[in-house]
């Protein structure tokens, strides 16, 4: 059987490449493309033999062209006017949505029937806890949510810790935006989230924050999102330092 000629469009990190790869199917990809610069820093790191095309799709067949002399600054520019429109709320502590029953906000804007989804969740032992693919010797200062997004988007935050065996999907927009990016991780095991929140009505700015800082929450590291991803333990994050994780293209994990 001859060989797979494999075209990878959207390519990002190079996740059907490296499941290609783990399939042992006789394959060979011989183009890679993608317009996400740090995802192709990624991805010719790890795979460094193969062609990648920092270009759109459309640049290469016959359909209809829109800026066709800077296909690439277009893709660019498009999708930096999608993510704009992206504006996310200020948010109050004084919950003023109040319904009955498991619709009724019992904190941080969720429901009775969200939370129970959660422990339900958590509860599922043939599923690995998070703490399984958390790194152990990176600096994490870096990856702490500082204060005053913390403040500001506090009751968007979904919060897991590593003993939890869930968390949202993780977006290409996660460090950048707040709201169903990913979730932050909970580095403070004797803190139960929910004293902290119900506290909060009453307390000034200041005060607020004090009591967030006390969850001590961090983004998750690329790297540690590529281990809930499924990518072996060398595939390299090179080039990833920053909080923001804009190499991740449509990447789910639950």
């Amino acid at each position: 059987m001859e060989p797979l000629r494999v075209l990878e469009l959207y390519s990002g990190i190079g996740g059907m490449h490296q499941a290609l790869r783990e399939s042992c199917v006789p394959a060979h990809v011989v183009a890679a493309i993608d317009v996400n610069h740090v995802a192709n820093e990624v991805y010719k790191y790890n795979f460094p033999h193969t062609q990648l095309l920092a270009k759109t799709i459309e640049v290469l067949m016959e359909f209809p062209q829109i800026e066709s002399e800077h296909p690439q600054k277009y893709a660019v520019d498009a999708e930096n006017k999608i993510e704009g429109k992206k504006i996310e709320p200020n948010v109050c502590f004084d919950s003023s949505r109040q319904c009955s029953g498991k619709e009724a906000i019992l904190f941080k804007l969720e429901t009775a029937e969200e939370i129970d989804r959660k422990h339900q969740q958590d509860s599922d032992l043939s599923v690995q806890m998070l703490k399984d693919f958390l790194e152990d010797d990176a600096d994490m200062n870096q990856y702490f949510l500082p204060p005053k997004p913390l403040l500001r988007y506090a009751l968007l935050l979904d919060i897991v810790k590593p003993t939890c065996r869930r968390s949202m999907c993780f977006t290409k927009g996660y460090g950048r935006y707040i709201e169903g990016t990913g979730s932050v991780l909970q580095t403070t095991e004797d803190v139960q989230v929910e004293d902290i929140y119900k506290s909060l009505t009453s307390l000034s700015q200041e005060e607020k924050i004090t009591k967030l800082l006390m969850l001590k929450l961090r983004y998750f590291t690329p790297k540690e999102i590529a281990n809930l991803l499924g990518f072996p333990p060398e595939f390299g994050m090179w080039g990833t330092h920053r909080p923001h994780l804009s190499f991740i293209k449509d990447s789910k994990i639950h």
